[in-house]
């Protein structure tokens, strides 16, 4: 499975509140037939769900598929490719937000290049999962399954960032410390998860 394996995908970065609204791609209000709105929190649980269930589906399907040797070379490249595009565009978000803490960006240029690559991390992310179902992981090594709990990790994490990002666009919400806090130990652990995921790949690789 794998690596940067955002989720944030992820968004990395969560921020406080910018004048313009910010489109979620991944947790919405949605209208029932009713025409009720549902609770983001259900939103947010129903996506979690469903998260967990495809990386179950991943898992398993991995352990019972054998792809041959043209299948298994193109799945290494795609799984490359995917680590390219997601986990560079995480390192991406965050160096903007750390230009924005120094000074030399703007709120909304963090926001704009956030809004440009969070769908490239979801993207890179899923393409690191599929693709690694065809490298044939070897699930009884403990550091495959340290990997492969990473890659939940990261997936998790990265809508736990987008709801605390959602907060932290209400004006009322900005001074929150705990927002503030919850958002930095999210952007720790996706840091964690990208680059334990990717080392422990690199180390199988060598094997």
């Amino acid at each position: 499975m794998s690596d940067h394996e955002g989720t944030a995908p992820e968004r990395l970065v969560s921020l406080p509140a910018d004048p313009r609204p910010v489109p979620s791609l991944i947790i919405t209000r949605t209208s029932p037939p009713g025409g009720g709105v549902l609770p983001r929190w259900i939103c947010f649980l129903a996506t979690g769900a469903m998260v967990i269930l495809g990386w179950a589906a991943a898992v398993w399907t991995a352990s019972h598929l054998t792809a041959d040797p043209v299948l298994h070379t193109v799945a290494l490249f795609v799984h490359l490719a995917a680590l390219v595009g997601g986990f560079g565009a995480v390192l991406a978000i965050d160096f903007f937000a750390l230009l924005w803490l120094s000074g030399r960006r703007s709120f909304p240029d963090v926001i704009q290049v956030a809004d440009g690559l969070h769908a490239l991390i979801w993207a890179g992310l899923a393409g690191l999962v599929l693709s690694g179902v065809l490298l044939q992981p070897d699930l009884s090594a403990p550091l495959t399954r340290v990997k492969i709990g990473l890659v939940l990790l990261i997936a998790l994490n990265g809508l736990h960032i987008q709801a605390v990002q959602h907060r932290l666009e209400q004006p009322a919400a900005v001074a929150s410390r705990m927002l503030l806090t919850r958002s930095v130990i999210s952007n720790m652990l996706s840091q964690v998860g990208w680059w334990g995921a990717m080392a422990i790949g690199y180390l199988n690789s060598q094997n």
